[in-house]
């Protein structure tokens, strides 16, 4: 089982997702502090300088934090359009690094085209047809 352990581990992979993973939080982190102390101000001039953060409304004991869901759609919008950039551009590069393998030329017809059977029977109508 430790071996299967070690082959599963050593695959690349894993090892892709492990890198991704680490990457990802740290990438979070920027994101987070990309929206908290630049994207939130800059909305909050245009809207009179509301703190999203601080939207919440109560009902009964509990407390609906409106602001933080704000904060974290904000945040999913620029990850998703971070990796739709990311995604666009390695596609790019993919394609550009790809030989394109010159068009095949068009294969011959099985068997007589449509126009030669017609020509045949044109031909053949003719023949049969007293003069």
């Amino acid at each position: 089982m430790l071996k299967e352990f070690r082959e599963f581990i050593a695959r690349g992979n894993a090892m892709d997702m492990a890198v991704g993973i680490i990457i990802g939080a740290a990438f979070t982190a920027i994101v987070t502090s990309l929206v908290d102390d630049l994207v939130n101000p800059l909305i909050g001039i245009f809207v009179g300088g509301i703190d999203f953060s601080a939207i919440s409304f109560g009902l009964g004991e509990a407390q609906f934090m409106i602001g933080n869901f704000i904060n974290a759609v904000i945040k999913f919008l620029i990850i998703a359009f971070v990796v739709f950039m990311l995604v666009r551009t390695v596609n790019r590069l993919s394609r550009m690094g790809r030989k394109e393998e010159p068009a095949a030329p068009p294969a011959e017809p099985a068997g007589p085209t449509t126009e030669e059977l017609l020509t045949e029977i044109r031909d053949a109508l003719r023949a049969r047809a007293p003069e």
